[in-house]
């Protein structure tokens, strides 16, 4: 992508990143929780609306932005800098109330898969399991999380906190190829894109999705994020208000329904003494 879609979503809240981004404090200087902790090789090349805030190595992005979403404000995007792992975590601000706004994870996941897409192999398949764990060629890459602010159901949030991770080089002793269920970009054939093209290209394919939230409802973001889950014979597939998974069976007239707030409480996907995906 060339240019840089207008940030949009009015009603979602996720523009005016003058007001909700906090950039420098009343003496002119900026806060020290948005100072780089390390110095980068490669400055990361977003959108205006963004802010980044790298962290080093062992930095931990998406309990960071979770740590610091209120004072870091709309737009802040947490990064860090790892040779293995595109790692890094995004904060936002919606106007909805938060039964309905976590379905910005959604856009989230959506815009993630396609910044894998624009530098996957041509017909390379990326795929969901729903609802947080990335496949490329049914060998698992990474996922995402989302984070909230405390506050009642019908009320819009303080903060939202979507966080991804994608396994970039395998880091494993085993040989490529004996870890069937696992993969890294570094073998699926992709371009040399690294973390932090990834990361740029992420932030960018966000704010299509966002626009496209905008322009033509949430219904767009959830044709792109189901179009990315595995086929299933007889049954169709659709995104509740609030986020839950439905389904519909073939001669059946009730829908099941898969929960969203307790799918995320344990990302499938994460390995919590690696810290990266399984």
């Amino acid at each position: 992508m060339t240019a840089h879609p207008r940030w949009p979503l009015r009603r979602l809240g996720y523009n005016y990143p003058n007001v909700k981004v906090r950039i420098r404090d009343r003496t002119g200087t900026m806060p020290s929780i948005t100072r780089p902790a390390a110095p980068r090789s490669k400055a990361l090349d977003l959108p205006p609306v963004f802010r980044a805030v790298t962290l080093r190595e062992v930095g931990d992005a998406f309990k960071h932005a979770r740590a610091h979403a209120a004072e870091l404000g709309a737009g802040a995007l947490v990064f860090v800098g790892r040779f293995d792992l595109a790692e890094f975590a995004v904060v936002l601000e919606p106007d909805e109330p938060l039964r309905t706004a976590r379905r910005a994870f959604y856009a989230g996941m959506a815009a993630l898969a396609d910044s894998l897409a624009t530098h996957a192999p041509p017909e390379k398949p990326i795929t969901f399991i729903w609802p947080d764990a990335i496949q490329i060629d049914r060998g698992l890459i990474g996922g995402a999380q989302l984070a909230w602010s405390e506050g009642p159901e019908d009320e819009p949030p303080q903060w939202l906190v979507f966080g991804g991770m994608i396994r970039t080089v395998s880091m494993s002793d085993t040989e490529p190829g004996l870890k069937p269920l696992s993969t890294a970009i570094e073998e699926e054939g992709f371009d040399d894109v690294g973390a932090t093209g990834l990361v740029e290209s992420f932030a960018r394919h966000l704010m299509v999705h966002t626009d496209a939230w905008q322009e033509f409802g949430f219904k767009e973001v959830a044709k792109s994020y189901l179009a990315r889950l595995e086929p299933e014979k007889g049954i169709r597939r659709g995104i509740d208000e609030n986020g839950d998974l439905l389904i519909r069976r073939t001669g059946k007239t009730d829908d099941e329904r898969q929960r969203l707030i307790p799918a995320l409480a344990r990302p499938s996907w994460l390995d919590p003494e690696t810290r990266g995906p399984k």
